[in-house]
């Protein structure tokens, strides 16, 4: 049940056309966060946006590509401009390899732009996002990752190999951004259906999909500050005991766990 305790805050969600994004912004609306919403197609934004001003929350629809600097300059002051400062920035638009394939038959030109979407994406709203934070003292950023961070995959290298590097972005910035009352999390929604994971060959008999409805919960609990102690961490939603993680959080950070780290190979390994 939507309880209004957002309200008074403001959102900015990329990927916000469709998707994870859509039911994130919408579910964030509903809390009653003011929601900037930026994608690269303009009237899926603005479908969007209808269902979160029904909810009663101010909004705006920009019309963005992510992967280009200036799109992402113009957007950040568009929904600045119209909604106020930006107090949580969620990283969602992405792109998948378009074939399951080995990285010696792929299409060069879409892995780039899969790795420019994950990657360079974030980057670009993080560099537009991040001073504003600063200066306030106080932001939240949960970038959407993906288990396939956490393992090798030769047949979705430029998915696997961004992610992973967006990973350790988290991981790189996230003593500096402490510093100034800000908190960055990498959630895994896991296996939920959407129309990027339906076309994908592994998951064509899957049956058994990952809930929206949990991940949008989880995404609004974040915006709350309920895993503000796993600050710089990995959260999968589909899979982690959140009370525990919740109660264990002193415990992670002290043990630099949910981070990406190199195993030692034993007691004399010269990289521990």
């Amino acid at each position: 049940m939507a309880t209004g305790s957002l309200a008074g805050q403001v959102a900015l969600i990329t990927g916000a056309g469709r998707g994870i994004g859509r039911d994130i912004a919408i579910g964030l609306a509903a809390e009653g966060m003011a929601v900037g919403l930026v994608g690269r197609t303009h009237p899926t934004l603005v479908e969007t946006l209808r269902e979160c001003v029904g909810h009663g929350a101010r909004g705006v629809a920009v019309a963005a590509d992510v992967t280009r600097p200036g799109n992402v300059r113009e957007a950040v002051r568009a929904v600045e401009r119209d909604l106020g400062p930006i107090d949580l920035l969620i990283n969602n638009a992405g792109q998948i390899d378009r074939d399951e394939v080995p990285i010696w038959e792929v299409d060069s030109t879409q892995w780039w732009q899969v790795v420019e979407t994950n990657l360079r994406g974030p980057f670009n709203l993080l560099r537009s996002v991040l001073p504003g934070m600063v200066e306030r003292g106080h932001g939240r950023v949960i970038n959407l990752n993906s288990g396939f961070a956490l393992r090798p995959d030769g047949h979705y290298t430029a998915y696997a190999t961004s992610k992973g590097a967006l990973l350790q972005l988290s991981d790189n910035i996230a003593d500096s951004v402490a510093e100034h009352g800000i908190v960055v999390l990498d959630l895994s929604p896991g296996a939920v259906a959407t129309d990027m994971t339906a076309g994908m060959p592994m998951f064509k008999d899957m049956k058994a999909w990952g809930s929206i409805p949990y991940v949008v919960a989880v995404t609004v609990d974040a915006a709350r500050g309920r895993f503000d102690g796993l600050h710089g961490r990995f959260i999968h939603a589909g899979r982690d005991n959140l009370e525990q993680l919740v109660a264990r959080a002193e415990e992670i950070r002290e043990a630099d766990a949910r981070t990406l780290r190199l195993r030692r190979y034993g007691p004399d390994d010269p990289m521990e």
